[in-house]
């Protein structure tokens, strides 16, 4: 029997293949609009490879369900938003970072219940 949040591990890993695919995408064949996209994509990434590796970790919490969920949503807003602004110019996603950073802090803290 799968353990509980079992799935926010595979999540996790898959997650990371995917931040690494957007590095190299970002490193050698992205158009930024200027240095500052440059910089919000990175931005992006860093966080996505590292909330990447803590959904690795929610298996072994006590309340995975809520760790996993909140961890996957707040990255999927959070860095989704950074990529788009940083590739396109555009910041109308902007406003769904502050969610997904919330969501991310409180994801951390489920980790720790």
């Amino acid at each position: 029997m799968a353990r509980p949040g079992s799935v926010f591990r595979r999540l996790g890993a898959l997650s990371g293949a995917g931040a690494l695919c957007l590095a190299s995408y970002g490193a050698h064949g992205a158009q930024f609009p200027d240095p500052y996209g440059k910089e919000l994509y990175f931005k992006a990434n860093q966080y996505h490879f590292l909330h990447s590796l803590a959904l690795l970790g929610v298996p072994h919490c006590r309340k995975p369900l809520w760790a996993g969920l909140l961890l996957v949503s707040g990255t999927t807003l959070f860095c989704t938003s950074f990529y788009y602004h940083g590739l396109s110019g555009d910041p109308s996603a902007q406003p769904l970072a502050p969610v997904g950073g919330s969501l991310l802090i409180l994801g951390w803290l489920a980790l720790a219940l």
